[in-house]
């Protein structure tokens, strides 16, 4: 019994995905042939900026298309939804088969509509939640750029198609380089998730509840207003665990801006150039785009990269990037929700030293 038919999803997802854009078959295999090359260039340039050691070698990203994208997403949802499935699928929670049925496959399609529309805007991802590989082993994690995106982007921008691909690959390979050489970080926050989701409340009133302020909410955007899907459908206690999460994924992307930027320069020749014209494509699309973007969460995003590339710059700033990675050192020296917008109160808290000021 399925809470999502995962497999309806990918059929969604992959007939609703615009089309990537027109390139030629040269073209496009000296695209993914480039980017593998760069990842791997890029991985080297990050571990000696950041100075995190990872045990493995450095390896080439997997390349995909906009339906890959689609299809290792699929993958991954299912891993961190397997414990909320198990709850929800058990004993009395069990639900009656026309409902698991019917349900199963609404959710189906609305996780392959969500995923056609991210899957023309994302450039490139560390993949956390992978299933398990041919011999049973838990897969550690997979470095995935989506090379039609990158390519769409770097005509759109008219930007130098070389440093583009690189600058990206900065980015990315600094969520590889975290997640392989901090080695408590992955399963934290995959902890957190599924606590989060267990922390789901199931009776059918919350429910009908939850669902009546999702459609007032979106009623809401679409009028102009502010708000998003995430904080309406989630409990009290799922926000505290969000508030954790959202801290700690502020962090990741934020020092992934951080080091793009600060790399950049010297291996990157048009890095200005790029930095201005990727900000404003950022702040571009239609009303549609922004609402749409809006609802799911992703101006929150946006908003993190922001606020977390100025924390890990001031820390940087007042305690060098060797002070800095004592962030590193366990959850319990990640910085809360407050210290993000306070950079100083997370000095003075983990390196027992106050902030110079500045």
């Amino acid at each position: 019994m399925q809470v999502i038919d995962w497999d309806l999803a990918v059929s969604t997802g992959t007939r609703l995905v615009r089309p990537g854009p027109q390139v030629t078959r040269e073209e496009a295999r000296q695209a993914v042939a480039e980017l593998r090359t760069l990842s791997r260039e890029a991985e080297g340039h990050v571990r000696e900026f950041t100075k995190i050691d990872a045990e493995t070698a450095p390896q080439a990203a997997t390349v995909v298309d906009r339906p890959g994208w689609i299809r290792a997403n699929v993958e991954g949802f299912r891993v961190v939804l397997e414990p909320l499935t198990q709850r929800m699928t058990s004993g009395a929670n069990r639900p009656p088969a026309i409902v698991s049925a019917v349900g199963s496959r609404i959710t189906g399609v609305e996780v392959g509509a969500v995923l056609a529309f991210l899957a023309t805007r994302v450039l490139g991802q560390y993949e956390l939640f992978l299933p398990p590989d041919p011999t049973g082993r838990e897969a550690t994690g997979r470095l995935t750029l989506v090379a039609p995106n990158i390519v769409h982007a770097e005509r759109e921008m008219n930007v130098n198609p070389h440093d583009f691909r690189l600058w990206v690959c900065l980015h990315e390979e600094t969520h590889r380089v975290q997640f392989t050489g901090v080695s408590w970080l992955r399963e934290y926050v995959r902890s957190q998730m599924t606590e989060f989701l267990l922390a789901s409340d199931l009776d059918l009133p919350t429910l009908v509840e939850r669902l009546r302020n999702a459609a007032d909410t979106i009623q809401d955007v679409v009028r102009g207003g502010e708000g998003n899907l995430i904080d309406v459908i989630q409990s009290p206690q799922q926000k505290e665990i969000l508030d954790r999460l959202t801290a700690v994924m502020t962090l990741v992307e934020g020092h992934g801006d951080y080091v793009m930027d600060a790399v950049g320069p010297s291996v990157v020749p048009s890095v200005a150039d790029i930095r201005a014209k990727f900000a404003q494509r950022r702040e571009g699309g239609s009303k549609l785009d922004k609402t749409i973007r809006r609802l799911l969460g992703i101006d929150l995003k946006m908003k993190q990269y922001a606020e977390g590339s100025a924390f890990v710059r001031r820390v940087v700033e007042k305690a060098g990037m060797d002070g800095f990675n004592r962030v590193w050192t366990s959850p319990n020296t990640l910085p809360t929700p407050a210290e993000i917008s306070d950079p100083d109160a997370w000095v003075r808290r983990v390196i027992g030293t106050p902030a110079l000021p500045g």
